[in-house]
């Protein structure tokens, strides 16, 4: 399946610290999350009226990675930062383009703008990013069996595949979901290399005829990553308008065979091990 690499985010518009000249930091633009391996754009908008430049300068917790300086040569000048890729052909005084960012790259952004004398004016203004990691596969159902009778257990388990943050999994009987948390196995999520991360979740109750439809009941398990939004001080999870990329599901069909098997026995039959869905 073919990654989409276009998706609906609005930049986090970060806390302004102003100075009391002529130097006015307008908007310090970080984009709230980006896929891995897209290229990220920070913007730090200010209007200086009657001041000089002297310098902006962009910090990643707290340590710097990129300055401008209008009277350097170059006036450009990054600095080595694990998970930083800084684009000099595309950068300026008031944007920094970030290349191929990875989990590393996830932190808080701060952009500080200097004047020249005689104000030594100084504004400076911080958005958090985070990077998101896809799932390749999954998720996977498993502990199926081919053949249950009515009023046996089923106890499935739904693994997603890695990714960061970990994938929300959902159960769904016959496109409904359950809700019932007697009826569902938590299980602590699994931890890989490089901070990915799969989560897992288990399904167990009582086969009764009320869960078949025309002789046939349906399982799902759905997996979505949902970002982590930060505004302010507060964290949040969010679920947006995501590609189908970021929703992931897997199905099987729980058939009758009263003819063949006996009216009390089902056979389970692994109708698809992926399908794709879009959450709105």
């Amino acid at each position: 399946m073919d990654a989409v690499r276009t998706i609906d985010r609005s930049a986090a518009v970060g806390s302004l610290r102003l100075s009391t000249s002529s130097l006015e930091l307008q908007r310090v633009s970080v984009p709230q999350y980006k896929l891995r391996g897209e290229m990220a754009l920070l913007e730090c908008v200010y209007e200086l009226e009657d001041d000089s430049l002297y310098s902006v300068k962009w910090y990643k917790d707290d340590e710097e990675f990129y300055r401008f300086v209008p009277k350097a040569n170059p006036p450009q000048n990054s600095y080595k930062l694990e998970g930083i890729k800084v684009d000099h052909h595309l950068s300026d005084d008031k944007q920094v383009v970030l290349r191929n960012v990875n989990l590393k790259t996830s932190g808080l952004y701060r952009c500080e703008v200097s004047a020249e004398a005689p104000s030594f004016a100084s504004a400076q203004g911080e958005g958090r990013m985070d990077v998101v990691f896809l799932p390749k596969d999954g998720p996977h159902i498993h502990g199926e069996q081919r053949i249950y009778r009515v009023g046996e257990w089923i106890s499935l388990n739904c693994t997603s595949g890695k990714s960061f943050p970990p994938s929300v999994l959902e159960w769904y009987i016959n496109d409904e979901e359950i809700t019932d948390p007697e009826v569902m196995v938590n299980f602590p999520p699994i931890i890989h290399v490089h901070g990915l991360m799969s989560s897992a979740l288990g399904l167990k109750f009582k086969l009764k005829g009320s869960h078949f439809i025309d002789g046939q009941m349906k399982a799902k398990c759905v997996a979505k990553v949902s970002p982590v939004m930060w505004e302010g001080d507060e964290e949040d999870t969010v679920e947006r308008v995501l590609p189908p990329d970021m929703v992931r599901e897997a199905l099987f069909l729980v058939r009758g065979c009263a003819i063949r098997c006996g009216a009390s026995t089902l056979i389970l039959a692994l109708l698809t091990s992926l399908a794709l869905t879009t959450v709105t």
